[in-house]
């Protein structure tokens, strides 16, 4: 294969949007097409917005379909890696979705499917806040806490689905009842919906002045940017309830790096890039403070800089190694 003559392309199919990218043969972007993933639509449909993308992209970047090298996609969703069926996106009201079989009949290419959040770890392990580590653990606290762990450059994943669900990691056995079913998964107890419950609680008791200056304390208005002026205005309980739910997930990275000698844990998503170090300190203290000592100065706890580059160009390089491995 001619390096010259590789084109990739990575898709991040989000929860809310979705974005192409084209790549040359060294994952230099030379396109783009980013546009509203709307989670009403059916999957037949939602799959034509994916095929409609991935063309506009290629249109982006001055290349055709018979381009194309392979194809390289992350879903909010476990997914079966081998495959490629998205498994159960909640979000959009997909399950059991091939995917990979509809883009290559459509695109005539290999097609790699995994989920968003390894996507996004395995972009970071290899351009961006993790390169050089080992075992990469990453965790994206959002409206859920999706995680995922990249071991030598290979995304750890079960035999018949993706794993590294730390969001449903019970810290809480009377916690608060999760859409899982279960109760006290960290993702009740640490994610930004329950950051925003307890915030709206301590409004209602007249304890964050500096934010109802700024907005309604509605769940809806309260956003991680929202979140961190307040804070930076001094609402000192706002960022209490912040520090503890980072600290509940620095006990699940312990877990974690006590499971798998973790060397970096990499931070991503809205609530840490608008409060890095809050996040950072908080996660890292707390996992120092519950692993096995010997691993206390094992790990170092990073923010991910790839920022929404990170799945799109994680997915066209794992499409990348998976063909360059078989060819």
């Amino acid at each position: 294969m001619n390096d010259q003559e590789e084109y990739w392309v990575g898709f991040d199919l989000g929860g809310t949007k979705m974005l192409a990218c084209v790549y040359d043969a060294e994952l230099q972007k030379l396109g783009s097409r980013r546009r509203k993933t709307r989670g009403e639509a059916g999957q037949e449909e939602g799959v034509t917005r994916v095929i409609k993308t991935i063309d506009q992209a290629l249109a982006d970047a001055e290349k055709t379909r018979t381009d194309l090298t392979g194809i390289g996609i992350g879903c909010p969703s476990p997914v079966d890696m081998e495959r490629g069926v998205l498994l159960e996106a909640v979000n959009l009201g997909w399950e059991n979705v091939p995917i990979q079989q509809e883009l290559e009949s459509e695109y005539d290419c290999p097609v790699a499917v995994l989920n968003d959040v390894d996507a996004g770890v395995y972009g970071e392990s290899q351009f961006g806040a993790a390169s050089g580590a080992q075992t990469v653990l990453g965790v994206f606290p959002g409206t859920g806490i999706g995680g995922g762990c990249v071991y030598r450059g290979q995304i750890v994943h079960g035999k018949n689905s993706s794993c590294m669900e730390i969001g449903h990691v019970q810290i809480r056995a009377d916690g608060h009842l999760c859409g899982c079913g279960r109760r006290g998964c960290l993702e009740t107890e640490a994610s930004r919906l329950a950051i925003s419950a307890e915030v709206a609680k301590a409004a209602y008791r007249g304890e964050t002045p500096h934010l109802q200056e700024m907005v309604e304390p509605d769940l809806p208005e309260l956003r991680s940017g929202v979140l961190a002026n307040a804070i930076e205005a001094g609402d000192v309980v706002i960022e209490q309830i912040v520090r503890d739910a980072a600290a509940k997930i620095g006990i699940a990275v312990a877990n974690f790096v006590n499971l798998f000698a973790a060397d970096c844990v990499v931070l991503g998503g809205g609530m840490v890039e608008a409060m890095p170090d809050i996040f950072v300190k908080s996660v890292h203290k707390a996992a120092v403070k519950s692993v096995l000592p010997s691993f206390a100065d094992s790990f170092h706890t990073v923010v991910a800089e790839l920022g929404d580059d990170a799945s799109v160009l994680g997915a066209a390089a794992w499409a990348r190694q998976l063909c360059r491995s078989v060819s």
